[in-house]
């Protein structure tokens, strides 16, 4: 998956388009993220026990990978990342645009 855990993404297709969060969650198994703030439902609950708040609650709800980008922290553009080998021959990713390692 092109996307981790804590990446700044920008979503590139459906109702949210132009948006941008933090991943909170990452299920490669799915292919889906769970992005803050983004592709948000409401849920009713029901209180199940004593003083417990019921009503209407906002949930973020996972998203395909393949509808985020990553957004390159140095030039702060939408990048697909691409892998470098560093000095010590660790996989590293980089930025397509501006070649920063993110």
């Amino acid at each position: 998956m092109h996307v981790k855990t804590n990446d700044t993404v920008v979503v590139i297709a459906g109702k949210d388009k132009g948006k941008q969060g933090k991943v909170m969650s990452a299920v490669p198994g799915s292919g889906k993220v769970l992005v803050e703030g983004i592709n948000v439902a409401k849920r009713h609950k029901k209180p199940r026990k004593q003083g417990e708040p019921g009503g209407i609650i906002s949930k973020e709800t996972p998203v395909y990978s393949s509808k985020v980008m990553r957004v390159c922290p140095k030039c702060s553009k939408p990048t697909r990342p691409a892998s470098k080998l560093d000095k010590n021959g660790d996989k590293v990713r980089v930025c397509k645009k501006c070649d920063a390692e993110i």
